[in-house]
């Protein structure tokens, strides 16, 4: 068959139809194209940038790393994929008018919902931020266990705070008048709501107010030793509702926060982490005090655990069987305290034994002759006598 007439029933057989096809794929394909397109450039730009942030992290010779890549990442990722199909949307072809719109308020709502996603974690970027300058094992971390106290209710405040904007910033997404109404009603209805849930919530609300009192006030921080309800232990975590303590023998001792306004809690590192603390003996009143005190201070002086300022022995008590004697040393915290009061016991006690075997309180007993005696005695003599009667 010639050529022309190959072209001739070529060209016959390509109808509008056929032409609209083409189109429509020509279509469908740009904008797979162009949606595949900004995902690979979304995916390069986020690796780059949080590459860029990680190296600078692990150059830092603090031990918080990876606060921005912890919180910030998937919030970022979840930003780039909706604004990229936001995007590839409008260029899709023979999408129905009301099928786009919904599709189109989805994503918006699904992108303001991210946006919150990156405030909050933005929160929790800043937070690390600061309190890696103040460090809790610190030996003098008054500070650090102010701020770290105060960041734990102010974060919480401001995540609360943005849920509500973004609650408020979802209704203000849709169209509708009335529904932007809603959305305004939401923050400008928060004096009213906050009415009506302290009437109904009462020791919920004394718990925030208390907490709020707490951040400001400061009258425990966190890693403070208190001693709450007879237990001794750290303050471990202090939320919106109650402060969680960590005793010696690691329980969990979980208390309101209301308890620390109404009641009285010791605070033994209120100002400072210094601590002195006390050990008696008891010994009998032959033992000379000079030698005692000798030995506490060889004693004390020679440990790690003091912290060279305060070390002493005196008579503070005196009965009838012992002499109550009080060793006063003195430790940088409260746990190195404990061991050095432990560890003046045992040597003073072991001292004690080898020098001074009898020193340790003994019960008297004397007998003493006396009118009884010498009658028992004349009545052995006189037993023969017969009386009369």
């Amino acid at each position: 068959m010639p050529a022309n007439d190959i072209l001739r029933l070529t060209v016959a057989a390509i109808t509008p139809s056929t032409i609209n096809g083409i189109q429509i794929r020509h279509a469908w394909f740009a904008a797979i194209f162009l949606f595949c397109g900004l995902i690979v450039l979304s995916n390069v730009a986020h690796f780059i940038i949080f590459r860029v942030l990680r190296r600078k992290e692990k150059q830092s010779t603090d031990g918080r790393r990876g606060s921005v890549q912890q919180y910030l990442s998937h919030p970022a990722r979840a930003i780039f994929f909706i604004t990229c199909l936001l995007i590839a949307l409008p260029i899709v072809p023979e999408v129905p008018a009301g099928v786009q719109a919904v599709v189109r308020q989805g994503l918006i709502m699904a992108l303001v919902v991210a946006l919150g996603w990156f405030a909050v974690g933005c929160v929790y970027v800043f937070q690390a931020a600061i309190l890696r300058k103040y460090d809790l094992n610190a030996e003098n971390n008054v500070r650090a266990r102010r701020i770290h106290t105060q960041f734990q209710l102010f974060r919480r405040i401001f995540i609360t705070f943005i849920v509500i904007v973004d609650i408020g910033a979802l209704l203000w997404t849709f169209n509708d008048p009335r529904i932007w109404h809603y959305g305004s009603g939401v923050l400008a209805s928060a004096g009213i709501a906050s009415i009506i849930v302290a009437t109904a919530a009462k020791s919920t609300v004394a718990n925030l107010l208390a907490g709020l009192q707490i951040a400001l006030t400061e009258p425990i921080r966190i890693d403070d030793v208190v001693v709450v309800q007879g237990e001794w232990g750290r303050v471990e975590e202090i939320n919106s509702a109650y402060v969680i303590i960590r005793i010696w023998d690691l329980r969990r001792l979980i208390i309101p926060l209301s308890y620390f306004i109404e009641n009285s809690v010791q605070n033994w590192t209120r100002q400072s982490s210094e601590i002195m603390g006390t050990a008696f003996l008891y010994v009998d009143y032959s033992i000379p005090v000079e030698d005692l005190r000798g030995q506490l201070n060889a004693i004390v002086h020679a440990s790690p655990l003091w912290d060279k300022k305060v070390c002493g022995l005196q008579v503070t008590n005196l009965t009838e069987h012992s002499m109550e004697l009080r060793c006063l040393v003195s430790s940088r915290n409260a746990s190195e305290n404990f061991d050095l009061r432990c560890l003046v016991r045992e040597q003073m006690a072991a001292w004690i034994q080898q020098n001074h075997p009898t020193a340790f309180p003994i019960t008297r007993l004397a007998a003493i002759s006396g009118p009884l005696d010498n009658a028992r005695d004349h009545g052995g003599r006189t037993s023969g006598v017969k009386t009369p009667g």
